[in-house]
């Protein structure tokens, strides 16, 4: 008679990462969690704030760049814009004094330009004033840009009513004009000013569109005298008008004195067939107005370099933002560790016992991981929801434009996941390197 002796089994016997056993690890995780939700909950916020953080700033540094580069664009990458600037030195205004100061370009410079150049294609002077206009008891302190008919294609001013002047009105120096909204709701309140007239001193011009007003700045301008033409102009006249009944004087009154200044055009915006001859075409201009401008009365400006310029910005403002944020993720992530720290220390014995079961160092590895994925996964779930919804309450109730892109919300969760991992790790390992004989003694 045979005796067999049965060899016990262990109670806890590893039979490898099983989707069974993981989603057990899982559940266990997250009973874990759910024992101490308030803790869990104050460890998220680190998360959900960085992540957050992260995609609302990249939102509003991308909305600023697009309104930059948009406006530069609108400029045209094969323009070169020439402003007239005031010599400095002559920008004081004495008591009592009365001179006339002479500067800035002239249709003789517009002519030199023309004939020198063989690669422009277009160019658009223009003019600007500063006059009341009036419609019966209603006046308006307003920008009188004169110009010619193709400045409304050039500068892509899109016209709501209306028409821009033609060049058979700008051959006959037609008294017509093109006004923004803005100021025709001013003058005109409760009807359209399309075909009707308004009053510059003496002179009525009738209006004959509305347009849209203008979101482009010139850079580099800042003011009357530096051809502040584009943006602020809110009536536009053909320039032949403006030559005929403004003359190139311009009278400025202030306390105590009179200031006259001459200046035959503000801003030449000169358009070049090719894109890659704009940079030697703004040479060669920069180069005929040295010439012939004793002193330093003008300012070429390249839209091009300006653009080049603010994308090689805007990747650094990105990157910068973009590491500010991220320090809120790495503190969220210190968070994380000190919490998981704590709770290894809590759950000793715990962690003895399973040991004592059968567990393996992967096993307990695993069970803190998830536990800290789980945290800074919900947290980044929470953080991409806030992150773009803050933008968009931006957008709302301010004039910044912002925009989340289609990627940040996914880096920005992936950083919070990987954030998770790399603080969990050390708690992870920590649990797992416990002696279980040492673990089990522990109250």
């Amino acid at each position: 008679m045979s005796v067999t002796t049965d060899t016990p089994k262990p109670i806890f016997h590893y039979t490898g990462w099983t989707p069974t056993r993981i989603r057990r690890t899982i559940v266990l995780g997250v009973k874990s969690l759910w024992l101490h939700r308030l803790r869990s909950f104050l460890t998220m916020l680190g998360i959900v704030f960085g992540v957050c953080s992260v995609i609302a700033m990249l939102a509003v540094g991308e909305g600023a760049s697009y309104e930059a580069q948009q406006q530069l664009r609108l400029l045209g990458s094969n323009n070169i814009i020439v402003n007239s600037i005031k010599p400095m030195g002559q920008d004081s205004v004495s008591s009592e004094r009365s001179y006339v100061l002479d500067y800035g370009l002239t249709y003789l410079d517009l002519k030199r330009m023309r004939e020198s150049i063989p690669s422009v294609e277009v160019v658009m002077p223009g003019r600007v004033m500063r006059k009341d206009v009036f419609n019966a008891t209603h006046r308006e302190d307003t920008t009188i840009l004169g110009t010619v008919p193709w400045f409304a294609e050039m500068r892509h001013l899109h016209l709501k009513e209306g028409r821009f002047f033609s060049e058979t009105e700008m051959d006959l120096k037609k008294n017509v004009a093109v006004v923004t909204s803005v100021l025709a709701k001013k003058l005109f309140p409760l009807s359209s000013p399309v075909g009707k007239n308004v009053r510059v001193g003496t002179d009525y011009y009738k209006i004959v569109g509305v347009c849209a007003p203008q979101s482009v700045e010139s850079a580099g301008n800042s003011g009357e005298e530096r051809g502040d033409t584009s943006a602020s102009a809110n009536m536009f006249i053909p320039l032949s008008t403006a030559k005929t009944w403004f003359g190139e004087m311009l009278v400025k009154q202030q306390s105590g004195s009179r200031e006259a200044a001459r200046v035959e055009l503000h801003e030449l915006v000169i358009q070049v067939k090719n894109q890659d001859q704009v940079e030697e075409s703004a040479e060669i201009i920069e180069s005929i107005l040295r010439r012939h401008h004793k002193k330093k009365d003008y300012e070429v400006i390249v839209p091009l370099g300006l653009l080049r310029a603010a994308e090689q910005s805007k990747r650094r403002d990105m990157i910068l933002l973009g590491s500010i944020a991220a320090i809120s993720l790495i503190v969220g992530g210190i968070g994380i560790m000190n919490i998981m720290l704590a709770s290894v220390t809590e759950r000793t014995r715990e962690i003895g016992i399973r040991r004592a079961l059968g567990a393996k160092r992967r096993d307990i590895i695993l069970q803190f991981l998830i536990e800290t994925v789980i945290l800074s996964g919900t947290g980044g779930l929470l953080g991409v929801a806030l992150g773009i919804l803050i933008p968009v309450l931006i957008s709302q109730f301010t004039d910044m434009k912002t925009i989340v892109t289609p990627w940040a919300p996914g880096v920005a969760f992936s950083i919070s996941a990987l954030v998770g991992v790399v603080f969990g790790i050390y708690p992870a390992l920590r649990a797992a390197d416990m002696n279980p004989v040492e673990a089990l003694r522990h109250e």
